[in-house]
């Protein structure tokens, strides 16, 4: 339909400028870094309108109830992490049939997700970057073709680009990137040979502090 046109041509621009992904930023009141290196560039939506998008987003954000602190908690490591509702419920479900502060449990599977250890690692900018690589099937673990982002590493593991996609743009001047970020302690990073290798257990002390678990767990408990 020729008369819908422009308004779909007006939607991919505004998408091109604040985009989704900054949006749940601007929603959850944090920059959660979705967009790679532009979240923390001067294009980035969040800090050019560090408010909530929509009309009243410049009004003065009213004090959170408990459920809406708690809510909002649950949003951004969803928003975070890239993983929907069910995924979310199925990690805190899993964290509860083992023994320890279930919180850090959830979020220690969560990190060791391959998407996140590919971007904690520094060979991808942003999680969903990571993601796409993974589905693309550009990654090998212990030289076998792995597509399932959400798959759990194990010690040990070695996580290395697949030969055929080295040269590939994606991956262009990674090495020289690569100097300039510090990864997690728990991972060992080849920088002249492109692989991560797990080399210890994920202690509590490397998780992200920037969650509030107890409250995501609060909420799932209700």
């Amino acid at each position: 339909d020729s008369s819908q046109r422009p308004q779909t041509q007006k939607s991919k621009k505004s998408m091109r400028y604040t985009g989704p992904k900054e949006k749940l930023s601007r929603k959850v009141g944090e920059n959660l870094g979705l967009k790679a290196e532009r979240s923390y560039s001067p294009k980035s939506s969040f800090l050019k309108k560090p408010y909530r998008p929509g009309q009243h987003g410049k009004a003065r954000r009213r004090a959170l109830s408990e459920f809406g602190a708690q809510l909002l908690e649950k949003q951004k490591i969803k928003y975070a992490y890239g993983i929907s509702e069910h995924q979310l419920k199925n990690y805190f479900n899993e964290a509860k049939q083992h023994k320890g502060a279930t919180g850090n449990l959830m979020l220690g599977a969560l990190e060791r997700r391959l998407d996140n250890v590919i971007y904690r690692s520094g060979f991808a900018g942003s999680r969903s970057i990571s993601r796409q690589l993974v589905s693309h099937g550009h990654f090998l673990i212990n030289n076998k073709k792995i597509t399932i982002p959400s798959h759990q590493v194990e010690i040990n593991d070695i996580v290395s680009i697949k030969p055929r996609s080295r040269p590939k743009q994606i991956f262009f001047d990674l090495i020289n990137k690569l100097k300039k970020h510090e990864a997690p302690s728990w991972m060992e990073i080849d920088k002249k040979n492109l692989e991560i290798k797990i080399k210890g257990k994920l202690e509590d002390n490397n998780l992200p502090k920037n969650f509030n678990t107890n409250s995501i767990i609060a909420f799932y408990s209700k």
